[in-house]
């Protein structure tokens, strides 16, 4: 009998266990030769399986892109001096590439702007991607020079306003605000990068001639000529 027991209580474990994903159960209880697997015990009788992965939610699903508006965010970002990337993250968090967003508080499009600094920024329609973009990227160069390329106080008053960064002296405690800087800066990569290209110095090529005219250019200045000397 004890054996008959023994194999019923196997057989409702195989088949309990049968096309479940590995890990998925991770504790055990034996109830009068039945056993039984689950990942939430609700009495207290069951036991931890040992070597058992615990079962973890999947990884969430990345924040969407600013997809079909790459040119249009390059073209722009290169226009006004900002890196793409800041432009793409901004896009990504503030409207999550959609350029019909509208926000509880009425800011509009791809950058959501509101309806006052869109009228300050020119920008007729809010909700069409270039003017949308032209008038935000404008608006983050204008922001990044005035705190001095710091870009958590950028973000931070792209978010809450100008104003209010300064009367904290720095990213104001509100919680959404903090919120949206540190998605911005996860999302760009890393919080110290740079947020505008770095400037390219011009490098200089000099011309030079022979005595039989071939034309040389290089990158390395020519000889001083020599100052001939009296014999006397």
């Amino acid at each position: 009998m004890g054996a008959m027991r023994a194999l019923m209580a196997w057989v409702v474990a195989a088949v309990t266990l049968a096309g479940t994903p590995a890990g998925a159960f991770t504790f055990k209880l034996e109830d009068g030769g039945t056993v039984h697997y689950t990942n939430a015990p609700s009495d207290p009788r069951y036991q931890r399986l040992l070597g058992w992965p615990e079962a973890r939610p999947p990884p969430p699903s990345p924040p969407p892109r600013a997809a079909g508006y790459a040119e249009e965010i390059a073209t722009v970002a290169a226009r006004h001096g900002v890196d793409p990337r800041l432009v793409e993250a901004v896009v990504r968090v503030e409207s999550g590439g959609n350029p019909r967003a509208v926000s509880p508080k009425g800011a509009r499009g791809l950058m959501q702007l509101m309806p006052a600094k869109s009228a300050e920024l020119g920008v007729g329609n809010p909700f069409e991607p270039r003017q949308n973009l032209e008038g935000g990227v404008r608006h983050l160069r204008d922001l990044l020079d005035r705190f001095d390329g710091d870009l958590r106080l950028t973000l931070a008053a792209y978010n809450a306003g100008e104003e209010a960064v300064r009367a904290h002296n720095g990213v104001p405690p509100y919680r959404e605000t903090r919120e949206y800087v540190r998605k911005i800066l996860e999302l760009y990569g890393a919080s110290e990068a740079p947020a505008s290209p770095a400037p390219v110095t011009p490098q200089r090529v000099y011309r030079l001639e022979d005595d039989g005219g071939t034309v040389i250019y290089t990158n390395l200045p020519p000889p001083a000529p020599r100052t001939a000397r009296s014999p006397f």
